[in-house]
C-alpha cells in the first residue's frame, strides 16, 4: 500500500506528464503530415517534368504542319522553361502550370485546323501520352491536396494548434491545376 502522501504527487505527476506527452504526440504527428506533403510534392514534380519532356516533341510535330503559328510555339517554349525552374511554393507553381497548361490548350486547338496532323501517327502517340501524363498529375495533385487538408486539419485544430503555432509549423496551400488535355480523339486510319 501506498502512503497517502505519495498518491497527491503521482496524481501531480500524471498531470504535468499528460500535456508533455500529448505535445510530443502532437510534434511527432505534424513533422510526419508535413514529410507527406513533401514526398507527395515530389510525386507531382517526377509527373509535370514528364509533361516537361513531352512538350518538346508535340510543339515539333504540330510545327511541322503549322509553321505560321511560331507564337504559339515560342509561349509554349517560354512557359516550358519557367515551370521547369519554377521551385516556389504550390501556389506559385499552380500558377505557372496553369499559363502552361493554357498555351497547350492553345496548342491543341491550332491542331483542329489541321485534319492531316490530327490523324498523325506520331501525334495520336504523343497526345496519349500527354493525356496519360495529365491523369497522372491529377491523381498527385489529389493525394498532395489530401496530405495537405490532413496537415492544415491538424494545425488548425485545437489543442494541436497550439503545438503547431509554438513549433513554427506553417501553412501549407493546395495544388490546383487544371489537365492541359483531357482526352484524345479517336482517328480513322483507313486500316
Amino acid at each position: 500500500m501506498l502512503p497517502t502522501t505519495i498518491i497527491p504527487l503521482i496524481i501531480v505527476g500524471i498531470i504535468i506528464l499528460l500535456p508533455f506527452i500529448y505535445s510530443i504526440l502532437t510534434y511527432n504527428t505534424l513533422v510526419a503530415l508535413r514529410n507527406h506533403i513533401s514526398d507527395a510534392w515530389g510525386n507531382i514534380d517526377t509527373e509535370l517534368k514528364r509533361r516537361y519532356d513531352l512538350i518538346p516533341n508535340l510543339v515539333a510535330t504540330v510545327k511541322g504542319y503549322a509553321a505560321h503559328e511560331k507564337e504559339v510555339f515560342e509561349r509554349i517554349t517560354q512557359l516550358r522553361a519557367q515551370c521547369m525552374a519554377n521551385r516556389g511554393a504550390s501556389q506559385e507553381q499552380a500558377a505557372s502550370e496553369n499559363e502552361l497548361v493554357g498555351a497547350l490548350k492553345k496548342l491543341l486547338a491550332v491542331v483542329e485546323n489541321y485534319p492531316q496532323l490530327k490523324a498523325d501517327r506520331h501525334f495520336l502517340e504523343l497526345q496519349r501520352e500527354l493525356v496519360n501524363t495529365e491523369d497522372r498529375i491529377q491523381a498527385a495533385r489529389r493525394f498532395f491536396n489530401g496530405n495537405v487538408r490532413d496537415y492544415r486539419n491538424k494545425c488548425e485544430t485545437f489543442p494541436s494548434s497550439i503545438i503547431a503555432g509554438m513549433f513554427g509549423f506553417e501553412k501549407r496551400d493546395y495544388f490546383n491545376v487544371a489537365p492541359s488535355v483531357r482526352e484524345v480523339p479517336d482517328a480513322d486510319f483507313g486500316s
